[in-house]
C-alpha cells in the first residue's frame, strides 16, 4: 500500500494527516491527484495548487514522478517565513 501525507491545512482538507491507497501499477503523481479529486474535489483542487510541491519517499520532486505502491507520498503546502 502507498501511504499518503497530508501537511498543514491540506491535512484539514483530507480529513486526516495519513492515508493509504493501493496501486497495481505505478503512477504519476497528477494521475494520483486526479484519483483523490474524483471524489473529494475540493481536496483534489488544492492538491492541484502550483505552490503545491511533492515529496516520494522524502525527496521532492515534480508531479509527473512516479509512485509505485508501498512508497510514502507527502503533499507539502507552501509554508510562510518572517
Amino acid at each position: 500500500m502507498t501511504q499518503l501525507l497530508f501537511f498543514g491545512r491540506l491535512g484539514d482538507l483530507a480529513g486526516g494527516v495519513e492515508r493509504t491507497m493501493t496501486l497495481s501499477q505505478p503512477h504519476a503523481i497528477a494521475d494520483i491527484i486526479g484519483l483523490l479529486d474524483a471524489s473529494d474535489r475540493l481536496l483534489g483542487s488544492a492538491l492541484g495548487e502550483p505552490r503545491v510541491r511533492y515529496a516520494i519517499n522524502g525527496a521532492i520532486v515534480d508531479a509527473d514522478a512516479l509512485v509505485e505502491d508501498e512508497d510514502e507520498l507527502a503533499f507539502l503546502p507552501p509554508v510562510s517565513g518572517g
